[in-house]
């Protein structure tokens, strides 16, 4: 079974299945009120973690956000970790009602992941970025740019879940882990690339384009 493309992110089935087997007991011993509790709590996880089609635009130079959510913070940084320099930096607030499968903003060659514990706080906060728990992905594209996204794990997330591997070739959309829960996903660009979203724009993963290659 494809872990990608079925329409649940098959992760999710740890959630889901155990509450499935708690309401089939409820309905079984005719206990209404746990049995709606867990029909909720069973409805909430499938929905959590659906993994819906998305129609990615084939513009060559175009950056894709690799999250759903809204954008909190666009910024020129040192990035010293992978890309060792300047970058422009767009940040993607993930919140427990978003989609929350990744996808590559480009198209390329992954060259590099990483993986760091840390801590949980809330991901809309600036603090998140650089103590939370995090993922990197840093991929090459054909005429050599380097693109970097980190996930970034959140106040009730604690697990990042990355399903490619360094040297795998992905497409531009193409579906490449989730967090689960609430979250936030950064992307580092050259320095010279364009922005066309702002602060507050809300963005959806494999679709929106949050910035432009020269």
């Amino acid at each position: 079974m494809d872990n990608k493309n079925f329409p649940i992110a098959l992760d999710g089935l740890v959630f889901i299945v155990p509450l499935t087997i708690l309401l089939l007991i409820s309905l079984y011993s005719e206990v209404t009120w746990l049995s709606a509790l867990f029909l909720a709590a069973t409805l909430f996880g499938l929905w959590f973690f659906r993994n819906p089609d998305r129609a990615t635009p084939e513009d060559e130079k175009a950056i894709i956000s690799p999250a759903d959510g809204r954008v909190i913070k666009i910024e020129e940084v040192d990035e010293e970790e992978m890309l060792k320099g300047r970058a422009r930096k767009v940040s993607i607030f993930m919140s427990v009602f978003n989609v929350h499968v990744n996808r590559a903003p480009c198209a390329g060659v992954v060259k590099e992941i990483a993986y760091r514990k840390g801590r949980f706080f809330s991901a809309n906060l600036d603090k998140a970025s650089a103590l939370n728990e995090r993922n990197s992905v840093l991929i090459e594209t054909a005429d050599g740019n380097r693109i970097l996204t980190i996930q970034i794990a959140g106040l009730i997330a604690r697990r990042i879940v990355c399903w490619v591997k360094e040297g795998m070739g992905l497409e531009k959309g193409e579906r490449f882990g989730l967090i689960k829960f609430g979250s936030r996903l950064e992307v580092f660009m050259p320095l010279d690339a364009t922005i066309p979203v702002k602060v507050g724009d809300k963005v959806r993963a494999g679709e929106t384009r949050i910035g432009y290659l020269i």
